[in-house]
């Protein structure tokens, strides 16, 4: 039987050990489907619930198996919707690579049907690489080059093939003028520093009195390597978002997150510090970081387009985190006064205190914050989690502690709602054999959640853990914007833009025969997250939780607060039942905690 351009595509996919296509049907790639059937489903298509979601998917498999995501869709608007999922590939720096359908090519320029043009729409999000392959003869080169581009660059390609191509009897190009061949092999290689450079690096790092370590997501590679530093310094770590997984929580001197979903002791130890070295992270917000002027930086980045451009570091190191930090290592010496690392486990034991006391605040009906804290003891060492945004991040960055084989991660760039689920379908098909929870608040779970558990449904029994529980944090508003709203701009709540409907997460998963837990008491809470981690199956449980309760940022002093809570209320207008009654007394349940870890520290400090 004569192989079609589609067969080949297929086989060549799975010649670069790729094992999972996320896509959604369309006419536009009618040939990739029959081409499917043909091959007995391999690799195997994975069917989502709208493109957006299958490129989440995609993108959720990428970051936690470190392989080729790849996603599928058909022309004009299975195209359009693939875009922010991408787009979420691209800020987050993660390899996928996307297969898109077009109409014929005799009826290109036509205005026909779901005739969209794919370059201008694709130009900025795959502009690693963008090809539209018209002749057999473009493959293998075209796909190949679509797949080493989008490891080597961290970034998403797209790969754009007309429904009349598809259906073409291949032939490979020949040793001929104008052919373009192709190898499929791609070795490993690891990008390393000057020797002139690791040594300036050094020179910065030992003058350092109290060194502060901040690492990101490419330093995942390196976990063994920063603790080695971190102790060699006698330095803390703070962690950006995207990088909660590299090293242990249990680890004395980790500080946690950073950032305004950050900790106190983070926040702490990035304005106290004289020597900053940043690892893998290309954390934006300079605010949290130390004073211009009064620390010296060392930075270490794989990509040279995103060193240096988010403190004035004195040095550059454009390679491998875990090559570098090899090479950095031997020339560090050991700090013998431990004062600054004793300082800041302090800190760190003060803040777990802080935190604990605050998830026990009472709420109406359920402090959000207690949610995410009864979930952390209980978390499997091997899970992996995904956040969608909104408030719920702010719980699970400072609630949540890193351990064993923990991995965790969220938009963390495009900050994009949706994405929380999606994510945890693509973490379960590249680990099969781990739980994966989601958190996801409910406007998330409206947005694309609800829709995506009919995919959980669907596939639940492909995984050899069926494990995969989903807390909703249910508080009836868009409790971030409403916040920030709030804090920003001291403009009460807009109710026509905030307020949700009242859903039941918990009936509409039974409906599908996962399992629904609908938690409205305290009491409840932590026998609840027991029951979802022990099903046999999928869960989904619901925490009907407080939007009164404040995503207080690490920096705010307690008087700060205490100002922020009387202009907030002046402004704020009522809303029936439990969201808006007692707002300001909510707040200010939480300042003497604040209050009183401030004086702590000043006593020690003393």
């Amino acid at each position: 039987m004569t192989m079609k351009v589609a067969d080949y595509i297929l086989a060549r996919l799975s010649e670069w050990g790729v094992e999972h296509v996320f896509g959604y049907p369309g006419d536009g790639i009618n040939g990739l489907l029959a081409a499917w059937g043909r091959a007995a489903n391999e690799p195997r298509f994975i069917q989502a619930r709208h493109e957006e979601m299958a490129a989440f998917d995609a993108v959720g498999y990428a970051k936690f198996s470190g392989r080729l995501g790849v996603c599928a869709a058909t022309s004009g608007p299975g195209a359009i919707h693939l875009l922010n999922g991408l787009y979420d590939a691209k800020l987050d720096h993660v390899p996928v690579v996307a297969l898109v359908g077009q109409t014929h090519r005799s009826a290109m320029g036509g205005s026909y049907q779901q005739e969209v043009d794919l370059h201008s729409l694709f130009k900025d999000v795959a502009s690693d690489f963008l090809e539209t392959v018209t002749v057999p003869e473009q493959l293998p080169n075209v796909l190949d080059r679509a797949i080493r581009t989008a490891y080597a660059r961290r970034a998403p390609t797209a790969v754009i093939i007309p429904a009349d191509v598809q259906e073409l009897d291949y032939s490979p190009p020949t040793h001929e003028f104008k052919m373009v061949p192709s190898s499929l092999d791609r070795s490993g290689w690891s990008a390393v520093p000057s020797s002139t450079a690791v040594e300036r690096a050094a020179e910065v790092l030992n003058a350092g009195e109290r060194v502060a370590i901040m690492v990101g997501q490419g330093a995942a590679g390196a976990r063994e390597e920063v603790r080695r530093i971190a102790e060699t310094l006698g330095a803390g770590v703070a962690k950006a978002l995207l990088g909660l997984d590299v090293l242990s929580d249990e680890l004395p001197y980790v500080t946690g997150s950073i950032g305004l979903l950050g900790t106190r002791p983070s926040y702490e130890m990035m304005r106290d510090c004289d020597t900053l070295l940043t690892i893998g992270s290309s954390f934006p917000y300079a605010q949290f970081l130390p004073e211009f002027g009064k620390a010296r930086g060392v930075q270490i980045d794989l990509d040279p387009h995103m060193i240096g451009m988010r403190y004035p570091y004195e040095v550059n190191l454009v390679g491998d985190a875990r090559e570098t930090l090899l090479r950095l290592l031997p020339q560090l010496e050991r700090k013998q006064e431990r004062g600054w690392q004793e300082g800041i486990i302090s800190g760190v034991r003060r803040w777990r205190e802080v935190t604990a006391q605050r998830a026990e605040v009472s709420a109406d009906p359920i402090n959000p914050e207690y949610v995410a804290h009864c979930l952390d003891p209980l978390l499997p060492s091997d899970a992996i989690i995904t956040c969608d945004s909104g408030s719920v991040a702010n719980w699970y960055a400072r609630h949540l502690r890193m351990r064993g084989e923990m991995r965790a991660s969220l938009s963390g760039t495009l900050a994009t709602m949706g994405c929380g689920v999606p994510y945890a379908i693509g973490a379960k098909f590249a680990h099969p054999d781990r739980p994966a929870v989601a958190l996801v608040g409910d406007g998330a779970m409206q947005m694309n959640g609800m829709a995506e558990l009919i995919t959980v449904a669907k596939y639940r029994r492909s995984w050899e853990d069926p494990r995969l529980v989903i807390g909703v944090w249910n508080n009836q508003d868009l409790n971030q914007v409403t916040w920030e709203m709030r804090a920003m701009g001291g403009a009460p709540q807009f109710l026509p833009s905030q307020e949700l409907p009242d859903v039941s997460y918990a009936r509409f998963a039974e409906s599908l025969g996962i399992t629904g837990i609908r938690v409205e008491k305290p009491e409840q809470v932590e026998q609840a997250w027991r029951e979802a981690l022990a099903a046999d199956g999928p869960a989904v449980v619901e925490f009907l939780t407080d939007p009164a309760v404040p995503p207080i940022p690490p920096h705010a002093t307690w008087e700060q607060m205490e100002a922020t809570v009387e202009s907030i209320i002046k402004g704020d207008s009522d809303r029936a039942g439990m969201v808006r009654q007692g707002l300001k007394a909510k707040v200010q349940e939480y300042l003497p905690h604040r209050k009183k870890a401030t004086e702590d520290k000043a006593a020690d400090d003393a």
